[in-house]
């Protein structure tokens, strides 16, 4: 399980005060009003935890502004650097709920337990999740619809996800 979370990227800046517009890559981007630190990872490798002074929104884009920055020139070099939080910081979940980044890497398995392979990514779509799966053979990448008729059982502790293999999936 990852200890952080990416809520966002750095595209520009804003005005002349060390605003940002921000991409968000959280679910609810209207967390951002209620963040009150961040930690920007630079293109160096560098992490600095800023404090977040103000969130407001505008089109697709958040426009953050750190109490730590207040000119243009201070924010520039971020651009296309990644905001993320702690774990504890993350929105709560629902029973059934799991987070994206648990995912990532859990193995697959059949209802007899037989290893298929590992999850790679999470594609959202507009009716539910679809679960990229690098197949243990080596074959094909497999696409598994996150739906109850074919994902069984999570266990994120455990490291794997059962899944009901339908007709054509394989």
């Amino acid at each position: 399980m990852t200890d952080r979370f990416q809520v966002g990227v750095i595209a520009s800046t804003h005005g002349l005060h060390g605003e940002v517009n921000v991409f968000p890559t959280t679910e609810d981007p209207q967390r951002f009003k209620k963040l009150k630190k961040v930690t920007l990872h630079t293109n160096r490798g560098e992490e600095i935890e800023l404090d977040v002074q103000s969130a407001k929104f505008f089109k697709k884009f958040v426009i953050v502004k750190f109490k730590q920055y207040d000119n243009i020139n201070d924010v520039e070099k971020f651009r296309g650097c990644e905001l993320t939080i702690d774990r504890k910081d993350a929105l709560k979940l629902e029973k059934g709920e799991y987070y994206c980044a648990d995912l990532i890497g859990l193995k697959v398995v059949d209802e007899d337990d037989k290893e298929l392979g590992t999850i790679s990514d999470i594609i959202q779509t507009g009716a539910n999740d679809v679960y990229e799966m690098d197949r243990i053979d080596g074959g094909e990448k497999v696409y598994i619809p996150a739906i109850k008729d074919c994902v069984l059982n999570i266990d994120v502790e455990a490291g794997k996800i059962t899944i009901h293999v339908m007709d054509g999936l394989l």
